[in-house]
């Protein structure tokens, strides 16, 4: 990162104008150092604030400066980084918002093949539009506000069971089933690798 441009520090400095200062630089080092520095910089200072309306804007990001300038951040970062998670938070939470009925219809539908990944998942009962949602919002806050781990095991047994759900469905694309279980296992994956200290 060049000289002069400090971690961010609080998330009033994630607006477009910020988030373009660490986008689209020639330098894939750099590129690869903003990534984890703007990543460690929305932990710490998520886990350093007690002021909830600080973190539900955390947990907004997307929606004040656009699911594609995160993208371009962060989404080429392995699943095994803390920037590659924050991404599959971001964009399960993204997916989910952009198409909450079919995403609630696989949760009802899967919760009778995976049991016991409903209840780490942790959706309310009904597994509706509403509830959904709202357990996206949930997962990012305890991301932020309680213990990441536990973020993404709830994220990654949400992710088994509505995979499970769309794979027994005729009429949803067995892609979308797969490519679910395969963020499921890598959140699972990373949650092991945050309480080892190996996930940066």
């Amino acid at each position: 990162m060049p000289p002069g441009r400090g971690r961010p520090r609080s998330p009033a400095m994630f607006g477009p104008v910020a988030l373009d200062t660490f986008v689209g630089g020639t330098d894939p080092a750099e590129g690869i150092e903003a990534a984890h520095r703007t990543a460690a910089a929305l932990i710490e200072h998520g886990r350093s604030t007690s002021c909830s309306q600080e973190t539900a804007r955390l947990v907004a990001l997307t929606d004040e400066v656009g699911i594609e300038e995160v993208a371009e951040l962060w989404a080429t970062q392995p699943a095994d980084t803390l920037p590659g998670v924050l991404w599959r938070l971001y964009a399960l939470r993204d997916g989910i918002r952009r198409d909450a009925r079919a995403t609630a219809r696989g949760f009802e539908v899967g919760r009778r093949l995976a049991p016991v990944d409903e209840v780490v998942a942790g959706v309310q009962d009904p597994p509706g539009v509403k509830e959904v949602e709202a357990l996206a919002d949930a997962v990012l806050t305890g991301a932020f506000s309680g213990d990441l781990a536990v973020a993404m095991e709830r994220a990654a047994a949400f992710c088994r069971v509505v995979a499970a759900g769309w794979a027994a469905e005729a009429d949803v694309e067995a892609r979308r089933a797969t490519d679910l279980a395969r963020t499921a296992g890598q959140l699972g994956r990373a949650a092991g690798s945050w309480r080892r200290g190996e996930l940066h």
